[in-house]
């Protein structure tokens, strides 16, 4: 069965959202970056700490993580200082 929506592994990395993992004081070297960026094709890429393992065994009801899927962890900050790069619906 078809999925209702896919990534496009060919879109490019349009512009971030939000601010530097630098300028928020999250990152003091390149190695750390939690990020928000948004793709040319309109998808938005999310850099975080990988912590699919942790979080799995207890996901809130009618949550599901794909075999390909990971779930990320941001600072908080990094996504209110995006918040005024994010269109209304």
């Amino acid at each position: 069965m078809a999925r209702a929506w896919e990534a496009d592994p060919s879109a490019l990395f349009e512009r971030r959202l939000g601010k530097s993992a630098e300028e928020l004081g999250n990152s003091k070297t390149e190695d750390e970056c939690p990020d928000i960026w948004r793709l040319d094709n309109g998808d938005i890429a999310v850099i975080g700490r990988d912590l699919t393992s942790h979080y799995a065994p207890r996901l809130p009801e009618g949550v599901a993580l794909a075999a390909d899927e990971r779930l990320v962890v941001i600072p908080g900050n990094v996504l209110s200082a995006a918040k005024t790069d994010i269109p209304d619906a």
